[in-house]
């Protein structure tokens, strides 16, 4: 499961002009979407105001269904015009974020109106940083102690 990215956003995905988090700040990561996020120093890379989706997607490339990923932002579905999309809804994810996710069949789960923040960590379990890790949200995010 490699997060890094190129860091490139979708075109239309707005900056937030006051994040909690500023760029080029630090804060723990209190999210687990992946093994050695929780509880890791993350260096806030980007602040943008989205909403931020949990979806249910079968990957193109095959497998079991993916269920429950957290985040999928709102500039990230074909389908996504100016309005919250609702749960149940069925759409494309143009998000790239892992192997298989970009052109997939997706059903959202739930929306959240949000600050979503890309970040550099490295994992608590070792290995390489990880860049331009898409996307965490405001609440997964706490200040250094």
């Amino acid at each position: 499961m490699n997060h890094s990215s190129s860091g490139e956003v979708p075109e239309d995905l707005k900056e937030t002009e006051n994040p909690t988090y500023k760029i080029g700040s630090q804060a723990i990561l209190e999210a687990d979407h992946m093994k050695g996020m929780k509880d890791a120093k993350a260096t806030i890379v980007g602040a943008y105001d989205t909403t931020a989706y949990v979806v249910s997607y079968t990957p193109v490339t095959g497998g079991k269904t993916v269920k429950n990923h957290r985040w999928v932002i709102h500039e990230e579905i074909k389908e996504a015009d100016n309005e919250t999309l609702k749960p149940g809804t069925k759409v494309t994810l143009e998000a790239d974020h892992m192997e298989g996710m970009k052109g997939a069949a997706a059903e959202i789960e739930s929306a959240e109106k949000t600050t979503v923040y890309m970040v550099d960590y490295m994992p608590t379990t070792g290995g390489d940083e990880v860049k331009n890790h898409k996307w965490v949200t405001e609440s997964e995010l706490s200040a250094l102690k």
